[in-house]
């Protein structure tokens, strides 16, 4: 597939790692030629220099044999003149990223279908789409639905006094009975495992599961996690992520204190919001923040648009007592760090928005991916191929590839977490984890003609 990208900043630059790295052929277009010349040195892409909004710019980089157009500069207008002027080629897909909210409320006249725009995404709706997400499964610190939202995938740390430190798969097996879950992956250092019945669990490490949404809080109970909403959130930072996950909490009833330095800003906050408290103060001042209790906060928010305030402000409340804390980043690369000083999570919003563009475009025999937080993994729900050597085989006798494995198994809209001895039948759909190597065997091996 010819994939044509046009603005170089941090989304571009993650789509064009993940769809180079697929052996996708990508071209990206920006007006920065020094940052050009790097990521062309550094990944297999073609570059353009020029701007994606020039229809002799798009023309020279090869519009015409494009099928997936994403524009995803920092610009709202150069994103939709460029997505505009693609319309006049056989493009078959165009995504553009904006940020004004008239044109991503439900009912606006500026839609996807009046621009001739596929999907139109925002970074920071889908931060606080997914900030929402992980507030209502509070002891996990990454989540994906699969399935219409039946299936969860849910990433959980194993503290250094959890009860299941040095029991194998097996023997998790047998203290479990019926399968209730799948063991998906464990991150050890950096590292992704796909787990076999031998592996043992280890303090620190990082385990996915895959549930049914049904059976979430019967799984927790298993593992001794308990996710429950909070009764007291701060939120540092009231730009729009603050702004929408504030307007989302005060539906669930919960107490919620906006910390917000700009007066102005403050002012729209106090006349938009119900029920939120908002203080005008700086994020790293600790003692008016103890002043108002962030103490005893259950949750706190770092969303304001500087990385490193949200950091030291994470920091900052987790000393003093905070019980959990999630922290907007702008570097991927740093969440490795932040888990060793104590961040429990840390959200890039260039993985979300891209992760939306994902799911978006991948082939209609592919219903959905979600890439997985501070790993090499992903996650895919294919559908089974009507091909004979799918046709009533037991699980454990596919032979999917080396470095994935299934997680949910969906049949006539029913789902059910699978065993080995479970039948897999054409028309089916999986649910099924996999590590970056292995990425090319699971699509050719349910997609043989790719």
């Amino acid at each position: 597939m010819r994939i044509m990208i046009v603005g170089a900043g941090l989304v571009g630059q993650y789509l064009c790692e993940k769809f180079s790295s697929e052996g996708q052929e990508v071209i990206l277009i920006d007006r920065d030629k020094e940052k050009l010349q790097r990521l062309e040195r550094e990944l297999n892409i073609l570059v353009v220099h020029g701007s994606g909004a020039s229809a002799r710019v798009l023309a020279e980089a090869g519009i015409s044999k494009t099928d997936l157009f994403i524009a995803v500069t920092d610009s709202d207008e150069v994103n939709l003149v460029a997505c505009f002027m693609s319309r006049q080629y056989d493009v078959t897909t165009r995504i553009a990223r904006v940020k004004s909210e008239d044109l991503l409320m439900p009912g606006s006249a500026l839609n996807e279908d009046a621009l001739g725009i596929d999907l139109i995404i925002s970074p920071d709706w889908a931060m606080a789409e997914e900030i929402i997400k992980l507030i209502h499964v509070s002891e996990a610190f990454d989540t994906a639905e699969f399935a219409e939202g039946q299936v969860m995938l849910l990433g959980y740390t194993v503290h250094e006094d959890h009860p299941f430190i040095g029991l194998s798969l097996f023997e998790l097996g047998r203290k479990h009975g019926t399968q209730q879950y799948v063991m998906t992956a464990i991150i050890r250092d950096g590292e992704t495992i796909i787990p076999r019945g031998e592996d043992v669990i280890q303090a620190g490490d990082k385990i996915y599961l895959m549930v049914l949404r049904r059976d979430m809080a019967r799984v927790e109970q298993l593992f001794h996690f308990a996710s429950r909403l909070p009764s007291r959130v701060f939120i540092i930072g009231g730009g729009d992520i603050g702004y929408m996950v504030a307007r989302q909490l005060e539906e669930l009833h919960i107490d919620i204190k906006i910390v917000e330095v700009d007066e102005e800003r403050c002012e729209f906050l106090s006349e938009n919001l119900a029920h939120s408290i908002v203080l005008n103060m700086d994020g790293l001042e600790a003692h008016d923040l103890l002043e108002e209790g962030i103490d005893r906060a259950d949750l706190v928010i770092a969303v304001t648009d500087s990385a490193t305030t949200n950091i030291l402000a994470s920091l900052l409340t987790k000393y003093h007592g905070t019980k959990r804390c999630i922290t907007k980043i702008t570097r991927h690369d740093f969440i490795p760090m932040l888990d060793k000083l104590g961040i429990d999570v840390a959200l890039s919003p260039r993985q979300v928005a891209a992760d939306m563009i994902l799911r978006y475009v991948r082939r209609a025999d592919i219903i959905s991916v979600a890439t997985i937080l501070d790993t090499d993994a992903e996650v895919m729900e294919v559908t089974v191929p009507d091909r004979k050597r799918f046709d009533n085989v037991p699980l454990k006798d596919l032979g999917c590839p080396r470095g994935s494995v299934v997680g949910a198994i969906v049949r006539d809209r029913e789902v059910f977490i699978p065993s080995g001895d479970s039948i897999i039948r054409p028309g089916d759909n999986l649910v099924i984890f996999f590590t970056k190597d292995a990425a090319r065997d699971v699509e050719k091996f349910f997609n043989p003609d790719a």
